[in-house]
């Protein structure tokens, strides 16, 4: 079989570095970054390979280098099921269910107007003490 881009083949660890490994596929020597080792986060490679290790690769590109850039997670995909969540929807509602959209408006801006209010409150006694402390000191 010969490297094309897409392709899937073994191959054998040959060196591990701290930002991925080095595997031989027909002859050939590509990397595996890091970030395509594992699915889950993989802080140390030499965790999950070892060197002489055969690993099955896919092979995500060839540059005009002729360097390789191989991945072990997108060569072994792994099916996980989504189990859709669980929602009764028979329960009772909430009180706040039973209030109208109206209600919860009206309630709203009634709130909103006692905070605006307080808070004109508070800038009006705040710029009433330095308009008081800059009369004085004239």
């Amino acid at each position: 079989m010969t490297l094309k881009v897409g392709s899937i083949m073994d191959g054998i660890v040959v060196n591990i570095t701290n930002f991925g490994a080095f595997v031989e596929v027909e002859g050939k020597t590509g990397l595996v970054h890091i970030s395509e080792v594992s699915d889950s986060y993989v802080k140390d490679v030499r965790k999950h390979l070892k060197e002489q290790d055969k690993v099955k690769v896919k092979v995500l590109s060839i540059d005009d280098k002729g360097r390789i850039s191989l991945s072990i997670k997108q060569a072994n995909p792994v099916k996980k099921s989504v189990k859709p969540a669980e929602i009764d929807w028979q329960k009772q509602k909430t009180k706040n269910d039973t209030i109208s959209f109206e209600d919860r408006m009206s309630k709203f801006l009634k709130e909103s107007e006692e905070r605006f209010q307080d808070l004109r409150k508070h800038q009006n006694v705040k710029s009433g003490k330095r308009n008081k402390k800059s009369s004085c000191n004239l």
